[in-house]
């Protein structure tokens, strides 16, 4: 086995030491809650009829408490193309469960909405809280005390995060996530990039739009570009929580429904009321946090992660921040090039050998911890393989030795880059992170004026009119966690990337979010402190001199520091992003939220401190 590498070494080593105290109290409540026998033995008799009332052919094993019974927690709806393949995995799930001695029931649904379909609209505002809700809503359906194993069925954004804060709250039941795989590819993602590009510019009609858009989103599955659904998935893959080699197999397909059966099949053998016990309490551990962080860097994946890892350790009593985050990173060769980081997409990143070769080959180089307690019931070197079907049989082979198409995934000998390309920046603007990976060289320093817009909105109007001429550092204030739920800004993609392309300077400054496709133009996100929480973004003034330097991680306002110091700072009118479309049913999360570091996270508030 190789040598731990010394940075994933030391930075593991610091977080179980600045987590001690609240991990051991996380497990602790964890082991109290283990049951030795089926939990619902110990309802009461009108509680149990209840809870079996509806069970059809289970009904006599959950009311004998014969064998486990699974609560299935389903994010399906079928306007989401990535969920819409799950509407008949319960059934599924239900006859694997049966056969294989035990039962399953849907514990419940969790909202799921689609950023692609919410993108640049007032709905995106619900985004970032909708991780949030959907924890509370997997907490409720598993709190019915039915359930000896949990099966997660979602693949989206927020949704994947939000479960599994959720399920961490059962964190003494075995869970497993039940992915459904991408669409088959359509158009390439550079073509639709540049569709957009075009009509950002005037050059291509709505129609034209659309039929690209069309061709690129056309059928069910996750879309295929390398964004935070499917960084969901490789965190999924190399914290253990998947069947192994689950993540980019195609929806529809023998082999995915071979899957979901095997995830049912195993749920029930890791239960308590077995030899084999793996509760999530014990495989999400800061060794699993520290893999998430080394695949998020080494596969190019979502800067949502820089939120939602830090959110999701919480949840299993484990604190990280990110200087944890670009540590790994800067120590982590980068091995894939998938879109917006390449022009391949996932379908083409797993037929290259995807990731059981990136995870193999990061367990060789000791950049990943190899021996955390898997789902499937051995440690991370087999979650590298791949499966396939032997007739009606699953089973699983080894990943290629080799790359397949070295221009997609390459080996740590002969990475795309040395390191992951997620950084930290901090300066007197406050703290970020920016994603490098997408970004040449040349564009990842810039000094140049600020341009000050309160919303998305407000910077198109400029570029319609002309007026954004010259290099500039693009400031999008008013866009953080407390002021309108932080969302994401992909609307101004194609606009700074014409910019850039027309052969100006530019960049963006903003303290909401980007995911993963900021693409070439770079993006400095997620500035904490936010500006309506009277972070500096909010003193920036129109034409001030910034500079954003993500390889020396700095980025600043090059005023003089007197005058900085006593500049006041600017207060928003945020009246309009508080009203409509669901958003004053969320005042209490605006208010409750954290800052970004810590997740953006409404949750973990301790009422004894209220």
């Amino acid at each position: 086995m190789a040598a731990l590498h010394p940075v994933v070494e030391r930075v593991t080593a610091r977080i179980a030491e600045r987590s001690r105290k609240l991990r051991d109290d996380y497990l602790a409540r964890m082991d109290a809650a283990r049951e030795s026998r089926p939990a619902r033995r110990d309802l009461g008799c009108g509680n149990l009829a209840h809870g079996f009332a509806a069970s059809g052919a289970d009904k006599a094993n959950l009311r004998s408490g014969s064998g486990g019974n699974i609560g299935i927690v389903t994010a399906y709806n079928d306007m989401l193309s990535a969920h819409q393949p799950m509407e008949q995995y319960p059934s599924l799930i239900r006859m694997a469960a049966r056969n294989a001695g035990g039962s399953a029931q849907v514990a419940g649904g969790v909202p799921a909405m689609c950023d692609g379909v919410t993108q640049g609209r007032a709905g995106m505002e619900l985004s970032l809280f909708s991780r949030d809700a959907i924890a509370m809503a997997t907490a409720v359906s598993l709190s019915h005390e039915m359930f000896d194993a949990a099966l997660l069925l979602g693949v989206c954004d927020k949704i994947v995060p939000g479960l599994l804060i959720g399920a961490l709250s059962y964190g003494h039941l075995p869970t497993i996530f039940v992915p459904a795989g991408p669409m088959p590819s359509g158009i390439p993602n550079k073509q639709k990039a540049e569709v957009r590009q075009r009509y950002a510019l005037g050059e291509a009609s709505r129609d034209e739009l659309l039929e690209a858009e069309a061709a690129s989103y056309h059928a069910p599955g996750t879309c295929t570009f390398y964004g935070t659904a499917n960084s969901n998935q490789m965190l999924m893959e190399v914290m253990g929580l998947h069947m192994p080699g689950s993540a980019f197999v195609s929806p529809g397909t023998p082999l995915r429904d071979a899957l979901t059966v095997a995830a049912a099949e195993q749920a029930l053998r890791i239960t308590a009321l077995g030899d084999d016990y793996r509760p999530l309490a014990r495989t999400v551990d800061e060794k699993a946090i520290v893999n998430a962080m080394v695949g998020l860097a080494a596969t190019g994946g979502s800067t949502n992660h820089a939120l939602h890892l830090v959110a999701i350790a919480r949840a299993a009593g484990l604190i990280i921040d990110w200087d944890d985050l670009d540590e790994l990173s800067q120590a982590t060769p980068l091995l894939a090039r998938v879109y917006p980081n390449g022009s391949a997409d996932v379908n083409h990143f797993h037929a290259a050998g995807g990731l059981g070769f990136v995870i193999r080959e990061l367990i060789d180089a000791g950049l990943l911890h190899p021996d955390i307690a898997c789902v499937h019931g051995g440690d991370l070197r087999q979650q590298a393989l791949e499966p396939h079907l032997d007739g009606l049989q699953l089973q699983w082979r080894d990943a290629p030795a080799q790359s397949k198409d070295d221009s997609v995934v390459r080996g740590v000998a002969a990475p795309f880059d040395s390191e992951g390309g997620l950084r930290r920046l901090e300066g007197n603007l406050g703290r970020c992170v920016v994603k490098i990976s997408a970004v040449a060289p040349e564009f990842r320093r810039i000094e140049a004026p600020a341009r000050i817009f309160d919303s998305q909105d407000a910077l198109l109007d400029a570029f319609k009119a002309d007026q954004l001429t010259g290099d500039f550092v693009a400031v999008v204030r008013w866009q953080g966690p407390r002021a309108n739920g932080m969302p994401e800004l992909h609307k101004l993609t194609p606009t700074l990337a014409a910019l850039q392309d027309r052969g100006q300077k530019v960049a963006l400054l903003t303290d909401g979010r980007m995911s993963g496709a900021s693409g070439k133009v770079l993006a400095a996100i997620h500035v904490t402190p936010e500006a309506a929480d009277a972070g500096a973004l909010a003193k920036l003034r129109e034409g001030d001199l910034v500079r954003i330097d993500a390889e020396a991680g700095t980025m600043d306002a090059l005023v003089d520091a007197g005058e900085w110091a006593a500049r006041a700072v600017a207060k928003p009118e945020l009246a309009g992003n508080r009203i409509g479309h669901g958003r004053e049913l969320f005042a209490l999360m605006r208010r409750q939220v954290g800052p970004a570091e810590q997740g953006a996270c409404s949750l973990f508030i301790d009422e004894d401190d209220a």
